[in-house]
């Protein structure tokens, strides 16, 4: 095949007929001569001056491409997933209907290869490198060239941005603070309570594995426990001795043990309020 292939080629995307540049949509190229020099002007007989012309557009934001071009008669059933051309004509201008080309156009996603020109010739014996002969129409050869398109990549579109650019530098020599909440919840009344119970809630924090993966298991994990035989009571009825110990353990109370083990330090007291002999100087 053609070099032009490879080349980065828009595929045509819809197919028209037009009577003549005024009523040529947008976007869309009009053939108004053959590949060998005669006029492209479809006329419907020889009374009637003005004729028609083949447009095409190559317009790819419609999302879809022309994957096929075919011919047909009158008497031809119109084929699965082809459609006739439109026709932007003036007012009270009709195309014949003898011979209608149809198109076939799919997304532009869904095919590799499309149809990438289409091509009249006034003599049926010329032929056209690379091209696809498609049909006689009116007196003219349709022909078409298939292969390989580029589809553009879509442009993105610009987004706003929250932070402030001009802020941001790559020279920048402070530390960034830390984030912090913009609404936190109000602070509890500072008391020797709260700062102990905050103080016991970081430290079993610390205590707690970051999670439950098999590095916060540990060789205690799962193992039942029970109380040695000779502790327990229930089963060691007999141990009189033992039990008589644990019946006499006494719970003491906190003002219990302030009594037995209060000390006064008067004796430091004393001590630290005897004067000291002066050295007298001879």
């Amino acid at each position: 095949m053609s070099l032009m292939e490879h080349v980065g080629v828009r595929p045509i995307t819809a197919v028209a007929w037009t009577s003549n540049t005024s009523t040529c949509p947008k976007d869309f190229t009009m053939i108004n001569i053959t590949e060998d020099g005669s006029a492209a002007n479809f006329t419907r007989s020889f009374a009637i001056k003005s004729g028609y012309y083949l447009c095409y557009s190559k317009d790819l934001t419609c999302g879809m491409v022309v994957s096929d071009v075919q011919l047909l008669s009158d008497k031809d059933a119109i084929p699965h997933g082809f459609c006739f051309i439109a026709e932007h004509l003036e007012a009270k201008a009709s195309v014949s209907k003898k011979k209608r080309v149809c198109v076939r156009v799919v997304p532009v996603g869904s095919v590799d290869t499309a149809v990438l020109d289409i091509k009249l010739t006034a003599k049926s014996k010329m032929m056209l490198q690379h091209y696809t002969y498609v049909g006689d129409i009116h007196g003219y050869v349709l022909w078409c060239r298939k292969g390989r398109f580029s589809n553009p990549m879509p442009q993105a579109k610009p987004r706003s941005v929250s932070l402030d650019i001009r802020k941001l530098s790559l020279d920048q020599t402070s530390v960034p603070l830390p984030l912090r909440p913009s609404n936190p919840p109000p602070l509890a009344p500072y008391s020797k309570l709260s700062q102990r119970r905050h103080s016991l809630q970081i430290k079993d924090n610390l205590d707690k594995p970051a999670d439950s993966s098999i590095h916060g298991i540990t060789a205690l994990d799962g193992v039942p426990f029970s109380l040695h035989p000779k502790f327990n009571i229930q089963a060691n009825g007999t141990n009189h001795l033992l039990n008589s110990q644990i019946n006499n353990i006494r719970i003491k109370s906190l003002q219990d043990i302030e009594n037995e083990y209060n000390y006064t330090f008067a004796v430091e007291e004393k001590a630290t309020k005897r004067t000291r002999p002066s050295l007298s100087s001879d």
